[in-house]
């Protein structure tokens, strides 16, 4: 039987660091900014809501880390409605 998608690793999160799970790079990684922005494509605010509760959990997970840029790390890339 073919499994087309037995070696996918999905882009999602490992804590206490936010890596990528798949790749390794800082997460969000840009495939995971692609999966998101297309499951939250008809609710914006929902992604919002998600990445939000993600950077609460990095903050607490990282208490030295720098704030503003996990931050800017999670939430300024999301696409706004312009």
């Amino acid at each position: 039987m073919l499994r087309p998608y037995a070696g996918f690793r999905a882009h999602t999160h490992t804590r206490p660091l936010f890596r990528c799970r798949a790749c390794g790079a800082p997460w969000p990684c840009g495939r995971a900014r692609l999966v998101l922005t297309a499951m939250y494509r008809d609710d914006p605010q929902g992604l919002r809501d998600h990445l939000t509760a993600r950077l609460v959990a990095a903050l607490a997970d990282q208490p030295q880390a720098d704030p503003v840029a996990l931050a800017a790390r999670f939430l300024d890339w999301i696409p706004t409605d312009r």
